[in-house]
């Protein structure tokens, strides 16, 4: 087999993204699209490269140049899952393209290439960030995802939503920066090392002062919440993705949350074994999913909804954290990664036609039978109803809660999911049930109506045979 190491993949797909973005300035005649479908080809190659890499095991890790960067099981994994969200999230683009043309008039054309190359930069951050078992490498790796997100954001400069969304984002993501960087410099001031394995060799000499660890840690947790849309750090969220367009709001709910859930698995390892820590964490997730609940149920605008649904979401995993349970928050990251695209991918399509609000989805099942199928399945998902991903994911979560003997997690998580039965079927009734305001159909693409056949066909597989991915880590 050939033999090909980690990094070299993180490289490519960087040196993919400056290569199109320099294309795009010097090719102004190209059709913009095509920057797309390079990318997607490109990713997928790069996708099939990944599982020619062998991981390393922690002791091969450390020493020499690469001492800050991680090749084990865990950062390959998702350094796959996240080429997969880029690819999809650049085959959603493909559709919003003329939502994006529209809104610019005639800089359209020149501003597309750039649309669809900041999606790579912000990949290639995304790979290193869950290789990152330096501090400084993560405070790097964080700010490339965090500046492309906050040109992507606002790419529609003359919508006012657009452009309040990413001033919003811009100074709470500059804030949550500013505690992480602060937690940091404590961490290192009491341990004098700012790569995790030393700072975990540190605590177990038992020579630091814990109440100021505790102090850095508590502050680096405040700057991965807000990454993560945790309570009660999760302001951003509702009026972010409402306004960013709706492939970088799917881009920030799957890909962000999943490389902040990866950073924080990492980081709280050491610092779990501090006094009241985990308390901590098991107080954030309860706030998370009680809050993400609650505020869904009134929302009447879909992406609005989705905001809110994606805190709900990060406080179940803030229950795996909880309990430290990795393979449990990597199986839920999976299951909401194909539910959440799979609803943005169908939101985007009918919201051309129709609009936002879940009254545009009426009567979607005459209009368009597949894209209620598919938004039927996604919904099912997200709710946790058995026999999809969700539902497993779910499960897996709350078997990991109870194991830790963590009865109020559990008991919590149990309620709130009946919270999201209702808001999310609001969607599937709005679908069957309600008249269709009209009969204009709704076309998909080839390559829309291929991604979404397999998302389905994944989340229904996943929910009845989930052990593909439990043993993913093992290899």
């Amino acid at each position: 087999m050939i033999a090909i190491r980690a990094p070299y993949l993180d490289i490519a797909v960087l040196v993919l993204g400056i290569t199109i973005l320099l294309l795009e300035t010097f090719f102004a005649k190209v059709a913009k699209r095509n920057f797309a479908y390079a990318g997607i080809f490109f990713l997928t190659a790069v996708l099939l490269a990944s599982f020619f890499i062998s991981p390393e095991s922690p002791t091969q890790q450390t020493g020499g140049f690469w001492n800050f960067y991680a090749a084990d099981a865990l950062s390959i994994f998702f350094k796959r899952f996240t080429l997969v969200t880029t690819i999809v999230v650049l085959v959603m683009m493909v559709d919003y393209a003329d939502v994006v043309r529209k809104a610019a008039d005639d800089l359209a054309s020149a501003n597309l290439g750039e649309f669809f190359s900041l999606p790579l930069l912000t990949c290639a951050g995304l790979m290193y960030l869950v290789s990152a078992i330096d501090f400084i490498f993560i405070f790097v790796s964080l700010e490339l995802v965090t500046i492309s997100f906050f040109v992507l954001v606002s790419f529609p400069r003359r919508n006012p939503i657009a452009l309040e969304a990413g001033i919003k984002y811009l100074i709470l993501g500059a804030l949550s920066t500013a505690f992480l960087v602060y937690g940091i410099t404590w961490i290192f001031g009491v341990t004098g090392e700012t790569n995790l394995q030393r700072i975990t060799a540190s605590f177990a000499a038992g020579k630091i002062d814990n109440h100021a660890a505790t102090f850095g840690a508590v502050l680096v947790l405040v700057g991965l919440g807000f990454k993560i849309a945790a309570v009660p750090f999760q302001m951003w969220v509702p009026d972010v993705y409402q306004g960013a367009p709706t492939p970088i709001t799917a881009f920030l709910s799957v890909g962000s949350k999943a490389a902040g859930f990866v950073v924080l698995l990492r980081v709280l390892q050491p610092f779990l074994m501090l006094p009241n820590m985990q308390r901590l964490v098991v107080l954030i997730a309860l706030l998370t999913v009680v809050y993400g609940n609650l505020a869904a149920l009134p929302q009447n605008n879909l992406k609005r909804l989705l905001g809110y649904s994606s805190i709900a979401h990060a406080g179940y995993l803030l229950i795996g954290v909880a309990c430290f349970d990795g393979r449990a928050v990597t199986f839920y990251l999976v299951a909401y990664l194909l539910m959440t695209l799979l609803s943005f991918a169908i939101l985007i399509i009918v919201a051309q036609h129709t609009g936002e609000e879940i009254s545009g989805f009426d009567g979607l099942a005459k209009r368009a039978p597949f894209l209620a199928f598919a938004m039927l399945v996604a919904m099912a998902s997200l709710a946790g109803l058995p026999f999809t991903a969700g539902f497993v994911g779910k499960f897996f979560i709350f078997v990991s809660a109870v194991a830790q003997k963590q009865t109020a997690l559990v008991a919590v998580g149990i309620v709130t999911v009946a919270c999201g039965f209702y808001y999310y079927l609001k969607v599937v009734r709005a679908m069957y049930w309600e008249p269709s305001p009209n009969n204009d159909t709704i076309s998909v693409s080839v390559l829309s109506r291929a991604i979404m056949v397999l998302l389905i066909i994944a989340t229904i597989w996943l929910g009845v045979y989930p052990q593909p991915i439990l043993n993913a880590l093992k290899h």
